[in-house]
C-alpha cells in the first residue's frame, strides 16, 4: 500500500513593496521613532560577533551610554531584545525567590516589572498611584517602611497614560536610606529629559532603543550600579534564566567572549544613535526635546483640545490628549494615517491619543506636519477645532527661544 503524503505548497507572498505604503507614514507615536540616516546606515553593516572590530565597537557603546545613563559605573550592559527583555535582566538577576519587591505602579507599563518579579517567586507588593498623579515621595516612603522590600521599581515616564514621576530623584534617594535596590525604568525618557543616575542614587537604569535614542528596535541597554552588581555576583541561588544571566553576558560585554551571537547589525545602529546624542551633548538634547514638545502641546490647546494630565505631571515624551465626545482612538488612528501619512497612538485603557516627542520625532518640521494632520483630522471627523490658532500657537511657542 502506498502511503499518500501531503507536500507543504509554497505560500503566496506579497513583496515588500506591495505591503508597504508608497508614502512612508511619519511615525509620531509612542515609539518607535524615526531613525537618523546614519543610524539607518549602521543597521546594515555585519561583521564577526566575536573579532576585534566588534570589540572596540563594543567598548565605545558602553563609554557612550555610561555618559547617557551620566554614571561611572563600569557595569553597562546589551540586550539582545526590547527593553522589556532589559527589565526582566534586572528583575530576575536581582531577585530570589521569596525576596520582597516594591512595584510603584503608574499603569500599564510601570506594572509590567511587578509582573516580572511575581514570576521569579519575589513576594510583590503594588503601589498603586492615580492614573493622573506622579508618585508621592512621603507616601512611597511609608509604603518602603511598612514592607521593607529589597528593591523597588518605578518609571521616570508612565508611556501609557502620559505621567510623568517628576519625584524621581528624591524617591530614589529616599529608597537607598532604607537600604532599598532602586530600579528605574527610562524607556522613553533617557535622552529627553535629566536623569543621573549616580547622583539620584539609582541602582538600575533601563531604556530601549527605539524612543529617545532614535534607534532601531530590538537593542536594549541596561545599567547596573556597583551595589547592584555585587548583588548579582554574591547571589546563592542559581539563575533559572540563561539568555538573560548578566554573569554570562558579561563574558560578551565586558571580556569580548562569547555568550551568543549578539545582534552586531542592531549595536551598530546603537552605536550611532549614541553617537548622535553624544555629539548633540545632553544639554543641547533635553532643550530641543522640552521645546518641541511644550510647542507642540500649545498648538493642541490652542486648536480647543485637551491634555489628558496637568502640567505639574505631564510627560514630555508623549503627549496624551483627550478624545473628544464621540470618537475612538481607533476612528482617530485611522484617519490621521491613511488620509494623512501621519501615525500617532492609541492607548491602553485611557481615554486618549498619544503623539511621541522623543528623538528624531522633536524635529520642527514634524511638529508642523503632524499637528496640522492632527487639526485635519479633527475636522474631518466632525469636531470643531481652531486649526490656525493652534498652528499660530505651535509657530509662536518655537519662536520664543
Amino acid at each position: 500500500m502506498t502511503d499518500h503524503v501531503k507536500t507543504v505548497q509554497i505560500p503566496s507572498i506579497k513583496s515588500l513593496d506591495d505591503i508597504l505604503p508608497r508614502e512612508p507614514l511619519l511615525m509620531m507615536g509612542a515609539g518607535p521613532v524615526p531613525i537618523p540616516e546614519r543610524v539607518a546606515r549602521a543597521n546594515s553593516v555585519v561583521i564577526n560577533h566575536l573579532g576585534a572590530v566588534m570589540a572596540q565597537v563594543i567598548d565605545q557603546v558602553k563609554s557612550m551610554a555610561r555618559y547617557v545613563f551620566q554614571t561611572e559605573s563600569p557595569w553597562v550592559i546589551g540586550v539582545a531584545g526590547p527593553a522589556s527583555a532589559a527589565m526582566e535582566m534586572a528583575v530576575v538577576n536581582l531577585l530570589c525567590a521569596g525576596d520582597r519587591f516594591l512595584c510603584i505602579n503608574n499603569g500599564f507599563f510601570s506594572s509590567r516589572m511587578g509582573e516580572m518579579a511575581e514570576r521569579v517567586g519575589a513576594n510583590v507588593q503594588t503601589l498603586d498611584i492615580p492614573v493622573h498623579c506622579a508618585a508621592d515621595p512621603d507616601e512611597v516612603e511609608r509604603a518602603i517602611k511598612a514592607f521593607q522590600p529589597k528593591a523597588i521599581s518605578l518609571v521616570q515616564g508612565e508611556t501609557s497614560n502620559t505621567v510623568f514621576n517628576h519625584s524621581l530623584e528624591e524617591i530614589a534617594k529616599r529608597a537607598k536610606k532604607h537600604g532599598c535596590l532602586v530600579i528605574v525604568d527610562a524607556v522613553c525618557t533617557l535622552s529627553t529629559m535629566p536623569l543621573k543616575m549616580d547622583q539620584w542614587q539609582v541602582d538600575v537604569v533601563i531604556t530601549g532603543g527605539q524612543k529617545g535614542l532614535s534607534c532601531i528596535p530590538g537593542v536594549s541597554l541596561v545599567a547596573f550600579s556597583d551595589e547592584a552588581w555585587n548583588t548579582i555576583q554574591t547571589r546563592e541561588t542559581a539563575l533559572s534564566h540563561w539568555c538573560f544571566d548578566v554573569k554570562l553576558a558579561e563574558n560578551f560585554w565586558h571580556k569580548h567572549g562569547y555568550h551568543y551571537t549578539a545582534p552586531v547589525s542592531g549595536i551598530m545602529a546603537l552605536h550611532e544613535a549614541l553617537k548622535l546624542v553624544c555629539e548633540e551633548t545632553l544639554e543641547g538634547r533635553f532643550a530641543r526635546h522640552e521645546r518641541c514638545s511644550k510647542a507642540l502641546q500649545a498648538g493642541i490647546e490652542g486648536m480647543g483640545l485637551d491634555l489628558f494630565i496637568d502640567q505639574a505631571s505631564r510627560l514630555n515624551s508623549v503627549v496624551g490628549v483627550k478624545i473628544p465626545h464621540g470618537l475612538s482612538a481607533a476612528d482617530i488612528c485611522t484617519h490621521i494615517s491613511s488620509v494623512y501619512k501621519v501615525e500617532i497612538a492609541g492607548s491602553f485603557g485611557q481615554p486618549i491619543v498619544r503623539i511621541g516627542q522623543m528623538g528624531e520625532q522633536c524635529r520642527e518640521h514634524n511638529l508642523f506636519r503632524a499637528l496640522h494632520a492632527f487639526g485635519s483630522t479633527m475636522r474631518d471627523l466632525g469636531v470643531s477645532v481652531d486649526q490656525p490658532f493652534g498652528m499660530a500657537h505651535l509657530e509662536a511657542a518655537l519662536q520664543s527661544r
